[in-house]
């Protein structure tokens, strides 16, 4: 039998309707099903912020998501992203990282970029640093720590951990705004760099809220400020920079959880939906609250808005700053 091009037309049509809807409910079924599989966390090496937070949310999701979550720890800086930058975008393989995520490529060069390779989950935490100094500094307060500091300049010394480090970034915002001198002294870890505080080779720091709690009742550094913009619930009664003297001063440190890029909405929307219903549980925010950080939600594009406003003003941190990678 023949059809005429204006009868076979109709046909055609029918056919791509057919496909099309059939394409549409193979997706939507994939979506409803996941995961049907074990997941697997990638962050950095076992006992840092990231792999502590990324162990916390593996348990509390494994109940609600019904499978189990495989933590796969890896070396610190941008091998983390880049093994998920390269994994299937199917919701099998995910990264908890902090702001060295998108920190880091403005100081060195990544196999990776950015909004290119990871779809934003959520927000998990964020964690403040804590400006102390040593008690031989004549400073119980912002305003008098950048009088000590501009009567003696370049005489104290402050610590960090790295280059682009919380610490680092922190001191040097301080710096900035606070017009001050203070000479970097680098270690290779947060632990060197406040035993050398605590043992008064240093007169500053920028050390996290976690690591500098266990010394604050002893008297053996004296707290000064927090970093955040509003105080921190994890240090009650310790002012901010900002209120202290140096307004609109803020430094703290997003962790959050990212896919790869073009993992589907369901996905993104069924794991942003069960870690925030996480992240709101008392007893899940007592255990962040343990580990030294304040638990975070939010939509994939509040954690967008975040990476980019970050990325922005630390941008300019570096150039004004003139900071290099080591």
């Amino acid at each position: 039998m023949h059809y005429t091009s204006r009868e076979l037309r109709p046909r055609v049509c029918i056919h791509l309707l057919c496909a099309y809807v059939a394409s549409f409910g193979a997706a939507a079924s994939l979506a409803e099903d996941y995961p049907t599989r074990p997941i697997r966390i990638v962050t950095s090496e076992a006992g840092g912020g990231n792999d502590v937070q990324a162990r916390l949310l593996a348990l509390g999701l494994a109940p609600a998501l019904g499978v189990q979550l495989v933590i796969d720890n890896r070396p610190s800086g941008v091998v983390p992203g880049d093994v998920v930058s390269k994994a299937p975008p199917n919701g099998y393989t995910l990264l908890l990282y902090n702001s060295t995520l998108w920190i880091g490529p403005l100081l060195q060069t990544t196999p990776y970029e950015i909004e290119r390779d990871f779809s934003p989950i959520t927000t998990v935490a964020t964690s403040a640093n804590v400006l102390v100094v040593s008690p031989a500094v004549a400073a119980k307060s912002v305003t008098e720590l950048i009088a000590v500091a501009k009567a003696s300049s370049g005489k104290l010394n402050y610590g960090s951990s790295g280059t682009g480090a919380s610490n680092h970034l922190a001191a040097e915002l301080f710096k900035a705004m606070a017009g001050v001198d203070i000479v970097r002294i680098n270690y290779k870890g947060a632990g060197p760099a406040l035993t050398a505080l605590l043992a008064d080779e240093l007169q500053v720091m920028f050390p996290t809220a976690g690591a500098v709690t266990p010394y604050m009742r002893t008297g053996r550094v004296h707290v000064i400020a927090v970093t955040s913009m509003e105080p921190s619930a994890l240090l009650p009664g310790v002012p901010t920079v900002a209120a202290s003297g140096l307004p609109g001063y803020e430094s703290v440190s997003t962790y959050g959880m990212f896919a790869p890029a073009k993992t589907t909405r369901e996905i993104i929307v069924r794991l942003n939906r069960e870690i925030v219903r996480l992240l709101e549980r008392p007893d899940m925010k007592a255990k962040f609250f343990a580990a030294g950080v304040e638990p975070a939600s939010g939509t994939p594009e509040q954690l967008a808005a975040t990476m980019r406003l970050e990325t922005a003003r630390i941008s300019r941190l570096i150039k004004d700053a003139g900071i290099r990678a080591e």
